[in-house]
């Protein structure tokens, strides 16, 4: 396995973990993880940042329970 793969895997992991309790909450975490991969993987930290938030608002706004 590659180290980026690994390093990916590990970003993916910390990005389910980041649900939070409010919303901004939420949206600070799913930034975060967002910002960090999109720098690892060379894209566009803003629009990681972007995706990131909002992917994981999404997510815990429809599944509370698992957040």
């Amino acid at each position: 396995m590659s180290i980026r793969n690994i390093i990916l895997a590990l970003g993916a992991t910390v990005g389910l973990a980041a649900c939070g309790n409010t919303i901004a909450e939420q949206g600070i975490g799913g930034a975060a993880v967002g910002a960090g991969t999109a720098a690892i993987t060379g894209g566009s930290l803003a629009q990681g940042a972007a995706i990131g938030a909002a992917a994981n608002v999404g997510y815990c706004q429809l599944n509370p329970g698992k957040c």
